[in-house]
């Protein structure tokens, strides 16, 4: 059993001593924190991992002294499963399965960013509407009309812009949406657990729009929408190219099962695991059927990222759809609490990924704190602009999910006001930090790639279209290191240049660029810093003048 993880193994808890009771009230609230907020207890297994199970009556015992526990530390426990197992002995044994969860102290509570992935017509945002409003789709539409945002999705039916949908879970693990709450801000409040579906464009007209979503939004999991009467067809390989591409564990639906015979259903699922395991992916399907498997695929997809699970739903008659509740409902965050509280110790760093203007309030952007905690009242400054300056800017007031906010923390996505501030001076791709940071800015980075797939040769005075994080610009090619030219499928170490502005890059940063039916992927690995003065605020060099 490890030491951290929020997942325990106890044999039996009967009638503890005042003292034991204490001691493993403690050891839940360690587990609560390592889980940020939740912890699963599996009761009637040995430290070792041996299935050894109880009697009825010691089972009911050792769940009564779980419910006082969770009681002491303030948490809700649901049991997910019970199973018997086969033990030498005369009367049936069993091993239970429970998820103790809490509202966190500070009121954050567990939030989950899923991407919606898919081909055009797949059914992406049918079943996003499906789930957050809570009740079934007619089949022809009516459930993904709320998710639209604009007129011409609603007349052509394809999502065009990235639209964010909530779902809640309470802590006794019941689903919040708005079909028993009024508003966004409800559901902020009776949840303990929240999942934010980012609804990409399945078209491929739309494909930069969709890279865009998964590199800058940072989902924690990618879900991938297959129709079951289509199979694989269109944008399907390639967003599952892009989920591998930067490593986001993924899982899969096929929709629309109540439109096919269960031969077509099986074809499709046999289609998927034949691509999912080949070399290039490498991966594990699980078919998930019963509520046991969905369990088990939940805790094994966040503990070993080759887990892919596959349900088989319908957005109309609602089959199955319970399964994906319940494995959403689990599913742990894949940071643990240690490794935010070193982000959150870090500088303050933002991620200005959509700007807005809201009447009486001003400019509004939108994105995600990378690092350290922002709070109402502080002054940032924001860059880099197309000369290189930062700007300095104070945050009025910050609202998450929603709801107003007073602390940020890093990893989690919000909107900021910055009250007054000129709107045209913001774009996407910019950085608000702290101003004792001194952010590095470039024009020219290198990075080690792989080109994926290109028509010709790819060589020097190539222009590319390249993602890094929110970044979005075109780039030339001025340099490949070692070699002349490039073919699909060939690693080298290329130097890049941006055309328009100088961006805020960091080394190690996921890259993908792409031009036409050019594709390819890597990571930074050196820049060409350009220095401004001391402060970095106000002060810029001119074009052309590298200091190194």
């Amino acid at each position: 059993q490890a030491e951290d993880g929020n997942i325990e193994y106890k044999l039996k808890l009967v009638n503890p001593s005042q003292y034991r009771f204490e001691h493993l009230v403690t050891q839940m609230k360690w587990r609560l924190q390592e889980g940020r907020g939740e912890a699963v207890y599996q009761i009637g297994v040995e430290d070792n991992g041996l299935l050894v199970g109880l009697s009825e009556e010691e089972m009911r015992a050792s769940l009564k002294t779980l419910r006082r526990m969770a009681e002491k530390v303030g948490a809700d426990i649901t049991v997910l499963r019970e199973r018997e197992v086969d033990y030498d002995s005369d009367f049936p044994r069993k091993i239970t399965e429970v998820l103790v969860r809490k509202v966190p102290d500070n009121q954050q509570f567990l939030d989950l960013r899923v991407a919606v992935l898919g081909n055009v017509d797949s059914g992406k945002s049918t079943l996003l509407g499906v789930l957050t409003q809570g009740e079934l789709d007619n089949g022809r539409g009516r459930a993904r009309l709320n998710l639209f945002r604009h007129l011409h999705e609603i007349q052509s039916g394809r999502t065009s812009s990235i639209s964010f949908e909530i779902l809640g879970f309470n802590s006794k693990g019941e689903v919040v949406n708005y079909s028993d709450s009024r508003t966004a801000e409800e559901i902020c409040e009776s949840s303990s657990k929240m999942i934010t579906f980012i609804d990409l464009a399945g078209h491929h007209k739309y494909l930069k729009t969709t890279i865009f979503g998964l590199t800058s939004y940072c989902p924690d999991f990618a879900m991938l929408v297959v129709s079951a009467n289509t199979g694989i067809a269109g944008t399907t390989r390639e967003h599952l190219g892009l989920a591998m591409a930067l490593k986001v564990p993924f899982f899969i639906v096929i929709s629309k099962v109540d439109l096919c015979s269960k031969a077509t259903v099986e074809r499709t699922v046999k289609q998927l695991e034949r691509i999912l395991k080949q070399p290039g992916c490498n991966k594990l399907p699980l078919l998930v059927n019963s509520d046991d498997d969905a369990v088990t695929a939940a805790q094994q997809f966040a503990q070993s990222p080759n887990i892919t699970p596959i349900f088989t739903l319908s957005s109309v008659s609602g089959e199955n759809l319970d399964l994906l509740k319940v494995f959403l409902n689990i599913l742990p965050p894949l940071t643990n609490s240690k490794e935010q509280e070193e982000l959150m110790q870090q500088l303050t760093e933002f991620q200005v990924d959509e700007i807005y203007t809201v009447p009486e309030v001003g400019t509004v952007v939108g994105g995600t704190l990378s690092s350290g905690i922002c709070r109402e009242g502080e002054n940032l400054v924001v860059g880099p602009t197309d000369d290189g300056k930062f700007l300095r800017l104070k945050v009025c007031s910050i609202q998450r999910n929603r709801s107003a906010c007073r602390v940020l923390r890093a990893g989690q996505a919000a909107t900021l006001a910055l009250g007054p501030f000129d709107r045209s001076l913001l774009r996407k791709g910019m950085v608000m930090v702290s101003p004792e940071m001194n952010p590095t800015i470039c024009s020219v980075f290198e990075a080690e790639i792989v080109l994926l797939f290109h028509a010709t040769t790819f060589r020097k005075g190539f222009q590319v279209t390249v993602h890094v994080g929110n970044v979005r610009q075109t780039a030339i090619v001025e340099k490949i290191h070692g070699k002349d030219k490039l073919r699909t499928g060939e690693k080298a170490v290329v130097c890049f240049r941006f055309i328009k502005h100088p961006e805020y890059l960091k080394i190690g940063a996921k890259l993908l660029f792409r031009e036409g039916v050019t594709k390819g992927i890597g990571h930074v690995t050196d820049l060409q810093a350009i220095t401004t003065k001391e402060n970095g605020l106000e002060e810029s060099l001119g074009p052309g003048q590298l200091s190194f």
